[in-house]
């Protein structure tokens, strides 16, 4: 059986997790100040990881420059504040808020504002729409907790079972129960962003976290990006089509507004660019990388925020559950009255759900989530005066939302994609990470991570 004793790779054990992330910034630059005063680097992405790294060797005396296909930096992080409340279109939540975690540390670095969002500040309702009691609500989470704890106590790293099939291993009737398996996609398919079908029974709960409840950035979680991206040569809307790295030492990347060259180059594009082969490399990827890139799940998170003119839920209740059809389907709602004057609720589909509600229009999606809440609330529910949806697997340039652990996969899928390609490519993102695979500062830290692996090798 496994055991939580995580092997972490040597330079984030050793650099990352022992200091702040900013602090190493900082002290690699102290360290290495000039090291790359004649080294130019190609920075695939404006995503957190993208813009970390090229913050650091600028720093160091790089040149450095940005390609991002997007009109916007951020990638993945990005803020609206067009409902007059931040809508994050992408990451929502720091989460474990730390002073070890380095998005938090970023976000103190701008003076951010936040807010605890408290998991049992909740209401949950059955299929008919009627509110679980206590009781009926801790039995659910008591089976919900007792596969966790089956899988940790029965299942090696290797074994190729799904998250699925190890429910069915455990205890089959819970299949048929629409408040375990509300549970599991609530609170696992949201927080892997794949389905329970996709996920690795071993290792979809395995990863690290830092300490400390989620937190929302009431100010807007893009606020932290300013910093890292001051000074930056950035091109934006510059789609990459290859990236040549092995000409006469030089790193060539060809966009659709012409090539750019550099002795390095930094990809962090996210996985689902990766997977769908729209960016070529040349020569092409090793197997081992390509392997990985192909085994690793991709899923996606879709929300959807209705702008109400007046509140009919208990404004002070932070989350409201749902159980419904099919799975994953709308099933948990964020107030934002708890944090904000906007009569605002965020609703969210997970697991294959999401990748279905992707494909909808925002109108077919409204009238797919209202359809939810009204069995909930019924005729008090009124018809939303403004509306924010993300489409985040439809979205070219991202094609999902994070990575997750699928059957048959190791930790190494995610690590090893890390690894130098030829001394001058490094893949950055967090999908190069397993212990903090899906989250912001796991791709900060990738980011940061590359830019080491510069330093030290023209050191």
């Amino acid at each position: 059986m496994q055991h939580r004793n995580i092997n972490r790779r040597h330079f984030i054990k050793s650099v990352l997790l022992g200091s702040s992330a900013i602090a190493l910034s900082t002290r690699v630059g102290l360290k290495a100040a000039g090291a790359l005063e004649n080294t130019s680097v190609i920075v695939v992405g404006a995503g957190i990881a993208g813009l970390g790294a090229a913050d650091m060797l600028r720093k160091n005396g790089a040149r450095v420059t940005i390609l991002e296909a997007k009109p916007h930096i951020g990638g993945r992080l990005l803020t609206d504040w067009s409902l007059g409340a931040p809508f994050e279109v992408g990451a929502g939540w720091i989460h474990g808020p730390s002073s070890d975690n380095p998005t938090k540390q970023l976000a103190d670095a701008v003076g951010a504002s936040y807010v605890v969002t408290e998991d049992e500040n909740a209401w949950y309702f059955d299929p008919e729409g009627y509110e679980y009691d206590d009781d009926e609500f801790e039995r659910i989470v008591s089976s919900w907790e007792g596969v966790l704890d089956y899988i940790d106590s029965n299942y090696e790293e290797n074994d190729p079972r799904s998250l699925l099939q190890a429910i069915k291993d455990y205890r089959p009737d819970y299949l048929n129960d629409p408040g375990i398996m509300w549970a599991f996609s609530a609170f696992t398919e949201f927080s892997k962003g794949g389905a329970i079908e996709k996920l690795s029974a071993p290792l979809f709960n395995w990863d690290s976290a830092f300490d400390g409840a989620d937190v929302v950035v009431t100010s807007g979680y893009d606020e932290l990006l300013k910093p890292l991206a001051q000074g930056l040569d950035i091109k934006l809307s510059h789609d990459v089509t290859v990236i040549d790295y092995d000409n006469d030492d030089k790193v060539i990347v060809k966009t659709d507004k012409g090539s750019f060259e550099a002795d390095y180059c930094i990809c962090s594009v996210p996985l689902g660019v990766l997977k769908a082969g729209k960016m070529k490399f040349s020569p092409e990827l090793s197997g081992d990388y390509k392997l990985s890139i192909e085994k690793l799940g991709f899923g996606s998170v879709t929300k959807l925020a209705l702008k109400f003119d007046k509140p009919f839920w208990d404004i002070e209740t932070q989350y409201f559950g749902a159980a419904t059809e099919p799975k994953g389907r709308w099933n948990y709602w964020l107030n934002y009255r708890t944090f904000s004057d906007e009569n605002i609720l965020l609703g969210l589909s997970v697991g294959d759900y999401a990748l279905e509600a992707d494909r909808m229009s925002d109108e077919e999606m409204v009238e797919d989530a209202l359809e939810v809440l009204r069995n909930i609330w019924e005729d008090d529910v009124t018809d939303p005066i403004e509306v924010l949806a993300t489409h985040w697997s439809t979205d070219p340039f991202t094609l999902g939302a994070y990575t997750f652990p699928q059957p048959g996969n190791r930790k190494s899928d995610f690590d090893d994609l890390s690894d130098p390609i030829a001394n001058r490519l490094y893949l950055a993102g967090e999908h190069t990470i397993f212990d903090y695979a899906g989250t912001t500062h796991g791709a900060y830290m990738t980011g940061l991570r590359a830019a080491e692996y510069i330093i030290d090798e023209v050191s």
